[in-house]
């Protein structure tokens, strides 16, 4: 008896102890030998948990570089950080150390794995790879978020995902395998995933599979120690039983988990249905390098007039290296607004210039250099899709930086503007053109192409015309009709002579004008509008371009002036990709009529306006007015609209993280209400009890399982040093199996009583162990058992109280 009390830590009478228990037991619990501080199964569980949650960070990085060489940086990064903490934490070293061997481990390692192309061999470290490492850790960062994606690993940007994997997998193992409970590892492992997407792109890589990682794992993780983590009541009970109990205490814990992942899997599934689609993730490079906004520039399809009639014979600029047959494109335009056709960012961002831009593209590769002559623009000349651009001269470096690129339109933007002596040099990619027996058999392509306004209503009627009376059938059937119908059915002019009726500009009212008249007259800049607006009509995904062409070049060379300035049409095939159509009919097919005016219905003659002035005045202000009508139509503006964006994603996400939690507190709650306000004045009494063994059970308090009353109050008073606890076990057994029901005083005394032992429990214990308490569930699980046993007894002797 007195060996049993002073193994449960002493503090109650002998003649109240718990009934005699086997000796060898209870000093089994006071002579069992301390644990290993790391065990083989928490060395592989926290190692590779750890591997998991940073391989997410890892896979972010990809659209960044899109090269394989990331993989290697990151992971050896992540692998490096792991063997430091396994062997700080076997060693037992200090953070010293520890941070010793990562700047080590930085120096000897980042050269093969951030740096190949400065090391020796490969493998061992320059002076060249030195440098850049120490200087990497400053400056990497602002290199890496200044460089438009995917940026180049021989600009050693691979420092940045190096370093971060390396510091902070070092940080998460070596709490996963030092501190307890294993739940603050995951902070540096959510911190590292927060900065790889602030320093990273909108573009997410693998969004499934980082999210299975980071969900899963880190709650099957914590779960799983949890359950391996040794009990902390005072006095073992050993039994025979216990490898089945733990087991089963695996068991469940793997269960709740499990619970936890499908509630919030549903709770994510069904969040989806209602969240916006194709949102934009934000990143600190899009504030650092804002999104350029082509809005700000004119078409260049409104100087076209100007091109031919200032610069019909002076040359804007050569272009030597041109594949045959190959086209300078100023500008591709596929937005029409009823006033103007212009540049549109619909179909992808316009970027600052980078390498490798032309990935992917089928075709023959070429080498152009251009040098500008009488050339004063912003639309930078190119050829095909541009891979990479090198400017030359004094002024090299601003181009560079002043210069933008649409990939899916091919059309380029110098900020800066071009100006006589300025020359580069690009490489591109060229595709073939198409022959008709292709064409033939391809289809009209699935993109997405700006819904043109104000288009006249002739243009629909002209487009059904032409495909009907061609008996069209295929998609190339019905491009070729649009292309034939303007052809022939129009003549040439561009309207310099003052006999000639043909106005600039391609607005709504021009091309109604011309497609109204007895004879449609015009050039490149309106026939191409035309046969682009007649294309939308019926479904064909068409633009305008406008550039330069010959029909044969001088040894691959071009000098563009206002002679050879032409606009024409690309419309979209399924295989082969954006195809030219030259809309406009032969320069030689004059009309007839070189008074040629519009259709007249003879009509009173009042005071007609003076006659429009020629083309210098009716050309389209530079910047049309549709787009500041745009800009004032914004409901909201950018940043609050984000900033709620971004509120209502964190609340979400909170109340996702909590709602579990909110659970098990909303069902201990009801449980206690159950028990209070239970029908017989007995059962409320018992529940009184019953709530606090399952308050000491929270607490990590040993209750025996299947014991009475009296032989868990025995356990409870050594355990909590409160001896009311013997004085309510008696109480509660006087009130359930005495000769009478209990009074609604005596069980409102007993259930003020355990609120205060209650409270004595929590204010001795800190505020995590107050938390855990209160969303532990082990009181859920492993309590039922024994108050059904007991509610059987009562049930018992109620019957026999009502036979009596």
């Amino acid at each position: 008896m007195t060996s049993t009390l002073e193994a449960s830590g002493g503090g109650a009478p002998a003649d109240e102890a718990a009934p005699p228990q086997p000796p060898a037991a209870p000093r089994r619990a006071v002579a069992k030998p301390a644990p290993a501080p790391l065990e083989a199964r928490r060395w592989v569980l926290d190692l590779g948990a750890s591997a998991l949650l940073m391989l997410v960070a890892v896979i972010g990085f990809w659209p960044t570089f899109e090269s394989p060489v990331v993989l290697l940086a990151g992971l050896g990064g992540l692998i490096l950080g792991l063997g430091i903490a396994a062997l700080g934490a076997l060693r037992r070293w200090g953070i010293l150390l520890v941070a010793a061997g990562v700047v080590v481990a930085y120096f000897l390692l980042g050269g093969p794995l951030a740096l190949p192309h400065t090391t020796i061999v490969g493998v061992l470290p320059s002076l060249e790879t030195l440098q850049k490492l120490a200087l990497g850790v400053v400056t990497s960062w602002k290199s890496l978020l200044t460089t438009v994606p995917p940026v180049a690993p021989q600009d050693g940007h691979l420092i940045v995902p190096f370093l971060l994997l390396l510091v902070f997998s070092t940080l998460t193992a070596s709490l996963a395998l030092r501190v307890r409970p294993a739940a603050w590892a995951l902070l540096p492992a959510g911190a590292t995933i927060a900065l790889q997407i602030a320093l990273g792109t909108s573009e997410v890589a693998a969004p499934v599979l980082q999210g299975i990682l980071l969900g899963v794992v880190a709650i099957a993780w914590v779960a799983v120690r949890e359950a391996w983590a040794p009990t902390r009541s005072a006095v073992a009970v050993a039994s025979e039983d216990q490898p089945h109990e733990d087991r089963r205490h695996v068991i469940r814990r793997v269960a709740t988990a499990a619970g936890v992942l499908g509630v919030a899997a549903a709770v994510g599934g069904v969040s989806t249905l209602f969240a916006p689609p194709n949102e934009i993730r934000y990143v600190i490079r899009d504030v650092i390098i804002p999104p350029f906004d082509i809005r700000q520039f004119p078409s260049p399809l409104q100087d076209f007039r100007i091109y031919v009639d200032d610069f019909a014979d002076e040359p804007l600029f050569t272009a030597t290296g041109l594949p045959d047959g190959a086209r300078v494109r100023l500008g591709t335009m596929d937005a029409y607004s009823g006033v103007v056709y212009n540049v549109s960012d619909s179909s992808s961002a316009f970027t600052p210039l980078r390498s490798n831009m032309a990935a992917g593209v089928d075709g023959e590769t070429a080498e152009v250099r251009v040098e500008i002559g009488a050339y004063r623009d912003v639309w930078l000349p190119d050829v095909g899709q541009v891979d990479a651009v090198e400017f030359e001269g004094g002024r090299a470096e601003e181009l560079r930086r002043a210069t933008y690129y649409n990939p899916s339109t091919g059309t380029g933007v110098v900020t800066a503007g071009l100006a006589e002596g300025d020359a580069y040099t690009f490489t591109t990619v060229v595709p073939s053109v198409p022959d008709e027996a292709t064409l033939a058999e391809d289809a009209f392509a699935q993109v997405e192409v700006p819904q043109p306004v104000a288009v006249p209503e002739r243009l629909g009627e002209l487009a059904a015309d032409a495909i009907s009376e061609a008996a069209a059938k295929t998609p190339f059937e019905k491009v070729k009709a649009l292309q034939t119908f303007l052809v022939e059915g129009g003549f040439f002019s561009h309207g310099l002579d003052e006999a000639e009726f043909s106005p600039s500009g391609h607005g709504s009212a021009r091309l109604a004008t011309m497609t109204s008249a007895d004879q449609m007259v015009g050039d490149d800049e309106q026939y191409a509008a035309v046969m682009a607006l007649m294309a939308h009509e019926v479904g064909i995904p068409a633009r305008v371009v406008m550039g330069f062409h010959a029909e044969e070049s001088d040894g691959g060379q071009l000098v563009a002036n206002g002679d050879n300035l032409h606009a024409w049409v690309e419309v979209a095939f399924a295989d082969s990709g954006w195809v030219a159509f030259d809309a406009t009919p032969d320069e030689d097919k004059e009309p007839k009529d070189q008074t040629t005016q519009p259709k007249t219905d003879p009509q009173p003659m009042p005071l007609q306006p003076p006659p429009p002035p020629k083309e210098d005045a009716d050309e389209p202000p530079l910047v049309p007015d549709d787009r500041e009508a745009e800009d004032d139509d914004e409901p909201l503006p950018g940043y609050l609209g984000l900033a709620l964006a971004i509120g209502g994603i964190s609340l979400g996400t909170i109340a996702l993280l909590l709602a579990p939690f909110v659970i098990i507190g909303a069902i201990k709650a009801a449980r206690r209400r159950k028990r209070r306000q239970a029908q017989a004045p007995a059962d409320r009494m018992s529940g009184g009890w019953d709530e606090l063994m399952d308050r000491a059970v929270d607490f990590g308090r040993g209750v025996p399982a299947g014991g009475t009353r009296y032989e868990q109050s025995a356990q409870l008073v050594a355990t909590l040093e409160e001896p009311r606890v013997a004085t309510l076990a008696v109480r509660a057994d006087a009130g359930v199996f005495g000769p009478g029901e209990p009074t609604d005083g005596e069980i409102e005394a007993f259930w003020t009583e355990v609120d205060e032992v209650v409270g004595g429990m929590s204010s001795r214990a800190s505020l995590w162990k107050r938390l855990r308490a209160r969303l532990n569930l082990r009181s859920l699980t492993q309590g039922s058992s024994v108050a059904t046993r007991v509610r059987s007894l009562r049930e018992q002797v109620s019957a026999r109280r009502k036979e009596r």
